[in-house]
């Protein structure tokens, strides 16, 4: 009777006791532990862990936080990569979060009492960064910034939109269907691939609302294509009364060397934009927002429209946008901005660490990407370290989890898409992966 497996396992409420679950309990919650508990009883049954081990077995099974998102380490190239959160914060937006996740001003004037304006440092950070904005303010994501202006601008209205820009993202996301959603006519010009300035203006009425410019970000229309610029559709608009919107997607504040056909905001709303739209978590490098910047006459309805409320973001990402803008360069600007030879000098010194351990392990040259539909026809030189294809499973189950791809037969962890720093966890990773 004693050798049954049933009879030696802990009790759940002594298993509880113990102090350093009970700090855990505290940290991290009574029931996350308990179910960590209960796991590592079944495992003292079926025969896999010794009662003598059931604490030090719930203590390694505990996440690091009560979230069950895991940190990863990226080394797939892509930048910006939607399935990974898009871009990691910088440690001062990060800290900015952990500022206002407690109690604070974010609408309360201090000097007076009264209740002050929300967000505003946030928005002076954005106007400073793009000076040629009037006005701003910040949703939740881009696409609800589309619908906030598609709302306020088009409901029961005419939006006129290219008919080469009724665009697919990820996801199965279609932009027409966001548009008509909320009320507003789509009145679509031109053909796929082709667009001029005429079927623009034959297109303007007493039903228009707006003129909608969306970049197509994740695609290319190249041979016999023609496509209306914003500068040539501003000029064309004025003193029509009809705004022109242009939704650029990736959130880059200014023309980069390394992207030149990538829309910026800066570029857009001087060459005319009325009103621009992108998202905060892309190329900008901070938290998941929908920035809208442009004429203040026409922030103002936006931000006066009913749907906006439902719309806004909270504290946490106005701390963030604000310590990404004004704060050192966020790490996806310092991986567009990293040099190629430095790139090819870690790929070197890790896979000769590696190697030395025993590893069939190589560094390679790569192509690396913007990812979130930024810059699809321009890849950025990168280097990376090849191991086996097998490796590419082992190292996502691995603690940290990390994602690299195969190509052919071997699986490439690419370094553009990590930052430096975090070169000695990889190795330390790929090392563990290789015992287990």
């Amino acid at each position: 009777m004693s050798a049954d497996p049933r009879r030696q396992v802990p009790r759940t409420d002594t298993l509880l006791a113990d102090p350093r679950l009970a700090a855990a309990g505290e940290r991290l919650g009574r029931g996350l532990v308990k179910g960590a508990v209960q796991r590592v009883q079944q495992r003292i049954r079926d025969g896999e862990v010794a009662p003598p081990q059931a604490v030090e077995a719930v203590l390694a099974s505990l996440p690091g936080t009560a979230s069950s998102l895991q940190p990863v380490l990226n080394v797939t190239g892509v930048l910006v990569h939607t399935n990974l959160g898009r871009s990691p914060l910088s440690p001062a937006a990060v800290d900015a979060i952990t500022a206002a996740a407690g109690t604070t001003d974010v609408e309360l004037d201090l000097s007076t009492g009264r209740r002050g304006p929300r967000g505003e440092a946030a928005i002076a950070a954005l106007l400073a960064a793009v000076p040629a904005a009037e006005a701003a303010i910040v949703v939740n994501n881009c696409a609800a910034a589309l619908a906030l202006v598609a709302t306020a601008l088009g409901q029961d209205r005419e939006l006129v939109l290219a008919r080469g820009e009724l665009v697919e993202i990820g996801d199965g996301f279609r932009i027409p269907e966001l548009l008509t959603a909320t009320g507003a006519r789509l009145r679509e010009v031109g053909t796929t691939n082709r667009v001029t300035l005429a079927d623009y203006r034959g297109a303007l009425g007493p039903e228009t609302g707006a003129v909608l410019k969306v970049h197509p970000s994740n695609f290319v229309v190249r041979g016999f294509t023609r496509q209306v610029e914003v500068g040539e559709l501003a000029a064309a608009l004025a003193g029509t009364g009809t705004p022109l919107v242009a939704d650029v997607g990736s959130g880059l504040l200014r023309p980069h060397p390394l992207l030149p056909e990538e829309p910026d905001l800066q570029s857009t709303l001087a060459a005319g934009a009325d009103v621009v739209l992108a998202s905060g978590d892309k190329l900008l490098g901070g938290p998941q927002a929908g920035l809208v910047l442009g004429r203040a006459d026409l922030v103002q309805r936006l931000r006066r429209h009913p749907l906006y409320r439902a719309l806004r973001v909270d504290k946490t990402t106005l701390a963030a946008l604000e310590a990404t803008l004004r704060g050192p360069l966020p790490p996806v600007q310092e991986m567009l901005a990293a040099d190629l030879d430095g790139l090819r000098a870690r790929a070197g010194a890790l896979a000769a660490r590696l190697t030395e351990a025993g590893l069939d392990a190589r560094a390679v040259d790569a192509d690396a990407r913007v990812g979130g539909g930024g810059a699809p026809e321009h890849p950025l030189p990168s280097a990376a370290v090849s191991l086996p294809g097998s490796f590419a499973e082992l190292l996502r189950r691995g603690t940290p989890p990390v994602v690299g791809y195969v190509e052919g037969d071997r699986t490439l962890l690419n370094l553009r898409s990590l930052p430096t720093s975090a070169d000695e966890q990889l190795a330390g990773a790929v090392l563990a992966a290789a015992a287990r």
